[in-house]
């Protein structure tokens, strides 16, 4: 069972230093990311459905945050403002039982890139890599 407690723990601290916790800083959802993780190249980029996601998830509302977990990954989407424009923050960890879960990424989508299709198209892509390093990781350990 999941361990609550450890993941706002995880999030507090996270979200207090977020500049130092990120393994590669805070990345912004741009035109480049969306290049780069091929979101651009899908032919159904502007019909598909997100509700097709791989994926299964509980889900934990707060006021603050949106909190996603399963056995694999710990998400928060935090909306914020930022100088009166509306940012949002996408916390990406991998699910450690009894620990704390290891942050991976932080994105930040703001300005016309702040929409919730275009958040879960790059957390799609963004998971699908991890599990792909990960699966790999684990057949260099055996």
């Amino acid at each position: 069972m999941a361990n609550l407690a450890i993941y706002e723990a995880a999030f507090t601290k996270y979200m207090g230093n977020l500049a130092h916790y990120a393994p590669d800083g805070i990345l912004s959802i741009d035109l480049d990311l969306l290049q780069s993780l091929g979101i651009l190249e899908q032919d159904d980029f502007d019909t598909a459905q997100t509700d097709h996601l791989a994926r299964y998830f509980h889900v934990i509302e707060s006021p603050e945050k949106i909190t996603l977990f399963n056995e694999q990954f710990v998400i928060w989407i935090v909306p914020e403002h930022m100088q009166h424009t509306p940012i949002t923050y996408a916390l990406v960890a991998l699910n450690h039982v009894k620990q704390e879960p290891q942050l991976e990424i932080v994105l930040a989508a703001s300005g016309i890139y702040n929409t919730s299709r275009l958040v879960l198209r790059v957390l799609e892509s963004i998971l699908k890599e991890i599990q792909e390093n990960e699966d790999l990781l684990q057949q260099l350990d055996v």
